[in-house]
């Protein structure tokens, strides 16, 4: 049976997933700013758990963004320094496809506009629809003002999940409902992972890449 070893740290939340003889063993903090701290002991506690070492973890699984640049980054270099050490391929999994995951496994919901905070007055969003027992996404993931979201072609009534959604009032979409709390876990990276895995798509470790959406980091100065 597949084993895979997962780790998302883009937003607040630190989390980690280990998928072993068909079991998943998971951790979950929201820790801001502690994402380097935490993030090791979890793996090593769910490896302990579930009575493996690296060498036995068939791929290394990341959030790859988009969300806090600083944490993106973290999740990426810590599977790539991991993947590099065993000779292990990876697999990087969107963030926002992991909160429309979410959204169906703990709520139902199968048709999804995810939406993280990006600050600077920005969202990051995407539109997904459940396929087969995972998320797929609708269109392109963009990052935009909120007034300036839009629904994929074909979509209906979504309903909305992650940080982005404080901003509903300003949204130009409508959600059916709504969990502008809900946080990227790791544990839906693995759902989302495991038909990629089946399909041949984990690639070396030196090809991991974060997605960011943009490339600006802080609001530019004012000149003058």
């Amino acid at each position: 049976m597949t084993t895979l070893l997962a780790l998302d740290t883009a937003t607040e939340a630190c989390s980690a997933a280990l998928l072993h003889k068909g079991q998943v063993h998971h951790r979950f903090e929201v820790a801001p700013r502690q994402h380097a701290v935490r993030l090791l002991p979890m793996l090593q506690e769910l490896m302990s758990e579930a009575g493996i070492t690296l060498s036995q973890v068939d791929a290394l699984v990341f959030g790859r963004g988009p969300g806090a640049f600083t944490g993106v980054r973290i999740a990426t270099g810590m599977v790539q320094g991991l993947a590099f050490a065993s000779g292990k391929p990876v697999i990087g999994v969107s963030n926002l496809a992991a909160l429309a995951q979410q959204a169906w496994r703990e709520q139902g919901v199968e048709s999804v506009c995810a939406a993280i905070d990006a600050r600077m007055d920005e969202v990051y969003w995407g539109c997904y629809q459940l396929d087969q027992g995972v998320m797929q996404l609708c269109g392109e993931e963009r990052v935009c003002a909120p007034e300036a979201v839009q629904l994929a072609e074909g979509m209906r009534a979504p309903a909305g999940a992650g940080t982005g959604w404080q901003y509903a009032e300003r949204m130009a979409v409508a959600a059916s409902s709504s969990w502008p709390d809900m946080l990227p876990d790791a544990r839906d990276l693995l759902s989302l992972a495991m038909p990629r895995w089946l399909a041949g798509e984990a690639v070396d470790a030196a090809l991991a890449q974060p997605v960011y959406l943009r490339d600006k980091v802080a609001t530019p100065k004012a000149s003058g």
